[in-house]
């Protein structure tokens, strides 16, 4: 009974959302726009690191957004890769911002508002996670942006209508975030996932120059040189982080050259596959999940391992291998792939493009 009234009542969000498109929609041409705004995070005040908590968010509105004061539109949240900041995907690896303007006129394309924030901290990366060192970036997402975001923009606040985008440690993002909020985002796209398993960075000998830095300035000065010291820095303030243990607020896995079990023990509990033995029931509650990556990815592996236990754990999802690493026709890939899927999954108005809706 449950599952026939879950069902009736998303066919009735749709009708009326489709109604809706149909009554307000306007000509779909017209340029987008890309704003750039500040964000403030409620969830990141008082973080031990001393990164702001005022955000950079990229927004694209679709070209239609200005003609039409009366439609609204669902949102995709994409989270970039680390290292990287909000503009990774309208420029450094892609142009997302031509891609959705392609589509936008495609028939049957529902064009989403999609927002991008950084979350490019002293260490190059927050890894989306839930740390006193960092704060708490999940609630930032899932509270704070998107509640700005619903607030400032015309969008459709249902969750049916909210997508969660990811790439790198966006990908392990939007699978952590999207695995303990599906109550916000019914579904979930995540691209090259990183940090699926144990991390090299655990290792004695990988840990070294790590323990190095025992200043903010060298902390500073490690993030401006990479390949560096810096993510395991980053995943020991997301996962292990320690109050007392100024000036970075933070445990490493290893101490004196010695490894340290305990804090070893935090990190495998923060990856993807551990949280996902355990985020199984959630997971189950989205809408579609999909995860895509490279067969020349370092990550394919734990990727493929991610695959098997969501099979096991009877997970619905999508999971696809293309020929590349993980930065391989980033653009081309959310052109075809990631913009389409949430096109089809996220409940939205009917495009006024489409045949269906033409007078």
């Amino acid at each position: 009974m449950k599952s026939w009234l879950t069902l009736t009542l998303l066919v009735l969000t749709v009708v009326f959302l489709q109604a809706q498109g149909r009554r307000g929609a306007g000509p779909a041409g017209g340029p987008s726009t890309v704003e750039h705004i500040v964000v403030h995070g409620k969830a990141l005040e008082r973080n031990l690191e001393g990164d702001s908590p005022d955000r950079k968010v990229t927004v694209y509105l679709p070209p239609s957004y200005g003609n039409d004061p009366n439609r609204r539109y669902p949102v995709v949240y994409i989270l970039h890769g680390y290292g990287a900041h909000d503009d990774m995907f309208i420029g450094r690896l892609g142009n997302l911002t031509e891609s959705a303007d392609r589509l936008a006129s495609a028939a049957g394309y529902s064009s989403p508002i999609i927002v991008m924030p950084d979350a490019f901290t002293l260490h190059r990366g927050s890894m989306y996670s839930n740390s006193m060192t960092t704060g708490d970036w999940e609630a930032f997402i899932a509270q704070d942006l998107v509640a700005y975001v619903d607030s400032h923009y015309r969008t459709i606040t249902a969750r049916i209508s909210r997508g969660l985008a990811g790439h790198g440690m966006g990908g392990y993002g939007a699978l952590r975030i999207g695995m303990k909020r599906p109550d916000v985002f019914s579904s979930l796209y995540v691209m090259s996932p990183a940090f699926l398993e144990a991390t090299d960075d655990a290792r004695p000998e990988a840990a070294a120059p790590a323990e190095a830095i025992k200043t903010r300035a060298q902390a500073e000065e490690a993030a401006r040189a990479e390949p560096g010291p810096s993510l395991a820095l980053a995943l020991a303030a997301a996962w292990s982080p320690n109050p007392g243990n100024a000036p970075l607020f933070l445990d490493l896995p290893v101490k004196d050259g010695k490894p340290r079990a305990d804090i070893a023990a935090k990190w495998n509990s923060n990856t993807g596959l551990s949280m996902v033995q355990t985020q199984a029931a959630n997971l189950n509650k989205l809408y579609a999940l999909a995860i895509d990556v490279g067969t020349k990815d370092q990550a394919l592996a734990s990727n493929r391992r991610l695959h098997d236990a969501m099979m096991r754990l009877k997970i619905s999802h999508y999971y696809e291998e293309f020929d590349g690493d993980a930065t391989s026709r980033l653009g081309d890939r959310i052109e075809r792939n990631l913009l389409p899927f949430f096109s089809k999954n996220l409940a939205a108005p009917a495009n006024p493009t489409s045949p269906a809706v033409q007078d």
